[in-house]
C-alpha cells in the first residue's frame, strides 16, 4: 500500500485537505486500498486550520512515507527550525516529495529544492524569487514535476496534482474515473497556466457564461457575433452590448483570448505542426495565429515552442 502523508501546521489552508479525496476515490473505485492517507504534523495531536477548526494528526515520521506533501498556509512565513528538520528527514526517506501553494517555501528552506524547478501560487512568486533566487521558479505552471519532487500552485491545483500522481502510479483510466466521480469537467496538466482566460473575463449573467462555455468547447467552429448571440438567445446588437458591459471586451477579442490560451497549451504540450494547432483552435491559418500570439505574448508560436 502506498502511504501519502499531508503535513499540516497551525493556520494551514483547509482547502489543502481536498486532495485527500483523490486518493480516497482511488481506493473506492479499485475496491482495494491502494493508498493510505495520513494527516501528520510535527508533534501530532490537534492542529488548527486557517478557518478555525482543528484536525487530528499523527506525529511526522522522520523515516518517511511513499509520498509526503507539505500543505499551504495563508501567511508567507516559515515554521520553526525543528519542523524544517523533520520535513527534510522525511523527504530524504520518501519516494515522492511535494508541496502545495506556500508549502514550497518550507521545501526550499529545508533544502529539498536545491537544483530543482518549482512553482507556487502566482501571488507569492515575487516573494519566493526574492528569498530563493537560486531556485528556478516556473511561476505560471499549475504544478511542476522535477524528479521525485512535485510542487503545486494555488489550493485547487492540489486536486490536479493528486490526479496526476494517481495517473503516474496506477494509470490514466483510473485518474479519468476519479475525475468523473469528483465531477471535474476538465483535467488540467502541470503545463496549464494558473490564470485562465475565462476567469479573467468573469461574466456575471448565466447567458454570457453559457456563451463562453460554448465557445471554449467549439473553438474550431464559427464563433461570430451572430452565432454567439443565438446561443445567448439575444439579438446580435443586444448580445454585443451585454457582453461588453459584463466583460469589458468585445466578443471578438474574448474569443481570440480563448483561442490563444488553447493554442499556447497545444504548442507547449504537443509536437503538432503549427498549421494543425491553428486549425484545431479555430484560427484557420498560421498567420492569423502568429499575429494573435504577437499581440498576446510578444513572440511567435515558433519561438514559444523553441523555448518550451
Amino acid at each position: 500500500m502506498h502511504t501519502v502523508a499531508l503535513v499540516v501546521f497551525p493556520q494551514f489552508q483547509a482547502l489543502s485537505l481536498s486532495l485527500g479525496s483523490v486518493f480516497e476515490c482511488a481506493n473506492l473505485l479499485l475496491g482495494d486500498p491502494a493508498y493510505a492517507f495520513r494527516l501528520v504534523s510535527e508533534a501530532g495531536g490537534a492542529v488548527m486550520s486557517s478557518q478555525g477548526f482543528s484536525v487530528n494528526t499523527e506525529a511526522l515520521d522522520p523515516a518517511g512515507y511513499d509520498t509526503v506533501i507539505v500543505s499551504g498556509y495563508l501567511e508567507v512565513g516559515l515554521p520553526g527550525q525543528s519542523l524544517l528538520e523533520c520535513v527534510l528527514a522525511a523527504s530524504a526517506q520518501s519516494w515522492r516529495v511535494a508541496s502545495l501553494c506556500t508549502g514550497v517555501f518550507v521545501l526550499a528552506e529545508a533544502g529539498v529544492l536545491a537544483g530543482k524547478r518549482a512553482t507556487t501560487h502566482w501571488l507569492h512568486a515575487p516573494a519566493f524569487k526574492k528569498r530563493f533566487p537560486d531556485i528556478q521558479l516556473e511561476e505560471d505552471r499549475l504544478f511542476v514535476v522535477d524528479g521525485q519532487v512535485w510542487t503545486g500552485a494555488g489550493m485547487s491545483a492540489g486536486v490536479d496534482m493528486a490526479l496526476a500522481m494517481v495517473e503516474h502510479d496506477l494509470g490514466t483510466d483510473l485518474a479519468r474515473r476519479i475525475a468523473r466521480k469528483l465531477i471535474i469537467d476538465q483535467r488540467r496538466g502541470g503545463e496549464n497556466s494558473q490564470l485562465s482566460a475565462l476567469l479573467e473575463l468573469d461574466p456575471r449573467s448565466d447567458r454570457v457564461q453559457l456563451t463562453l462555455a460554448y465557445a471554449r468547447e467549439n473553438l474550431r467552429s464559427d464563433l461570430s457575433v451572430e452565432t454567439l448571440a443565438e446561443v445567448a438567445r439575444l439579438s446580435p446588437r443586444q448580445f454585443s452590448r451585454v457582453f461588453r458591459e459584463e466583460t469589458g471586451q468585445t466578443p471578438a477579442k474574448a474569443i481570440e483570448s480563448l483561442r490563444v490560451e488553447a493554442a499556447k497549451f497545444m504548442i507547449e504540450t504537443s509536437r503538432h505542426p503549427v498549421e494543425v494547432v491553428a486549425r484545431e483552435t479555430g484560427f484557420g491559418d498560421r498567420e492569423r495565429m502568429r499575429q494573435a500570439f504577437l499581440r498576446a505574448f510578444g513572440i511567435t508560436p515558433q519561438s514559444m515552442r523553441q523555448a518550451s
